[in-house]
């Protein structure tokens, strides 16, 4: 029994190693936070079109508004935090925003009104996200940093698996009325507030000095490999177009969610243990092999024929998630200046949101005239584009797991 104890208390060290106090609270809001939303926004374009009678145009208008000012937040945010002496004080006024404001979509009697609490839910994200990465970073060891971010991206996915599952289970058998769910997904979202009051507090840093803007932008190996992400997100569109082609090859609606949660469940178990491979064997090599991972898959929709092939596939999609969300931010800080990682969090943000939003209008448009098949080669195509200018322009000389 001895050795077995022993044996297991080496397994919970060598597990949670690098999981400070900060990453795991930040883990728990983030788990936290995401169960809110996903209580929500599953249930949204059926509330907008079948009780506030909008159309698919405005959801797309909603969108659209919500992401683009959460991109520019993130950069300006990024930027400030390098320079504030207390970076929970951003991270919690981000959160608080978001929890106030986007239960408020159940008073919603136009979808103006949806608009407007959208807009200021994504206020909320963008002012907190960069300043969480930047402390995130800054709480744990630089060998540990693809562990840590890979935990945090875990949890993340955790919630949009719970969330969804809460408002099913509660719409199923205790509420009828969509708008008490709105309502409730405050809880969660207020829970986290709480989380970062209590338990959350900055680490000494080297602080960014006040400058003009243009010193902010970023130079030098930062700058190339923010055009390389930048590149690449120009053909990684919305994920909707993955449901779509999984409908039309026989996925019914009913089995639509239970794809989603599978997906989410992918992503959630494989991105702590690829974020902590990444320590050991070194960034680049994990996240151009996630990169190749996306052309594969999407080779493979492009193929794809039975619902069989979707739920392969969609379990083979999942793994470029869990090899390069977290990871991708562990790379950007080993190659930022430490007194400059709020800014180049915000930038790596603003790059791929600016990417992500003519991404999907790309790729619809090669879909209605050529077909999907030729919309999956193009994103197939930027994907190992974006490997190979990784692979050759990016050059991370030491192992991050040998460092301090």
């Amino acid at each position: 029994m001895g050795k077995l104890a022993e044996s297991r208390v080496e397994t919970e060290k060598l597990l949670f190693s690098g999981i400070t106090g900060n990453v795991l609270i930040l883990g728990m809001v983030s788990f936290l936070t995401d169960v809110s939303s996903e209580m929500i926004y599953p249930l949204l374009p059926l509330f907008l079109t079948t009780v506030l009678g909008a159309g698919p145009a405005f959801l797309g208008v909603i969108e659209g508004v919500a992401e683009s000012t959460a991109s520019l937040l993130k950069l300006f945010s990024g930027i400030a935090s390098d320079r504030v002496s207390d970076r929970q004080k951003l991270v919690l006024f981000g959160y608080t925003v978001s929890a106030c404001a986007r239960p408020l979509i159940a008073l919603a009697a136009t979808p103006a009104f949806v608009l407007f609490v959208r807009f200021f839910d994504r206020v909320g994200k963008g002012i907190r996200t960069s300043p969480r990465d930047a402390l995130i970073a800054d709480s744990v060891d630089s060998s540990l940093r693809g562990k840590a971010f890979g935990f945090h991206r875990s949890m993340d996915h955790a919630g949009a698996i719970v969330g969804p599952l809460i408002a099913t289970l509660l719409l199923t058998f205790f509420i009828k009325d969509i708008r008490t769910i709105f309502w409730l997904a405050a809880i969660p979202g207020l829970l986290a507030v709480l989380l970062i009051i209590l338990r959350v507090r900055d680490v000494s840093r080297k602080r960014g000095e006040n400058g003009a803007f243009m010193r902010m932008v970023p130079r030098g190996k930062l700058r190339a490999y923010l055009i390389i992400l930048f590149l690449f997100t120009l053909g990684n569109s919305s994920d909707a177009f993955l449901l779509l082609k999984a409908g039309q090859l026989g996925v019914t609606p009913a089995r639509i969610p239970l794809l989603w949660m599978f997906f989410h469940l992918v992503k959630m178990f494989s991105s702590m243990p690829f974020g902590a491979l990444s320590d050991r064997i070194g960034r680049r090599s994990i996240i151009v092999s996630g990169w190749c991972v996306y052309a594969l898959a999407y080779a493979g929709f492009s193929l794809a024929a039975t619902e069989l092939h979707v739920w392969l596939l969609f379990a083979f999609y999942g793994l470029f998630y869990g090899l390069t969300e977290g990871v991708e931010k562990a790379l950007l800080v080993d190659i930022a200046d430490p007194g400059e990682r709020g800014g180049a969090f915000g930038w790596y943000n603003f790059a791929i949101g600016a990417g992500a939003l003519p991404a999907s209008l790309i790729f619809g448009i090669i879909w209605q005239k050529a077909g999907s098949q030729a919309a999956f080669a193009f994103g197939a195509f930027l994907a190992i584009l974006a490997a190979i200018l990784l692979a050759f322009l990016i050059n991370t000389k030491e192992n991050p797991g040998k460092r301090r």
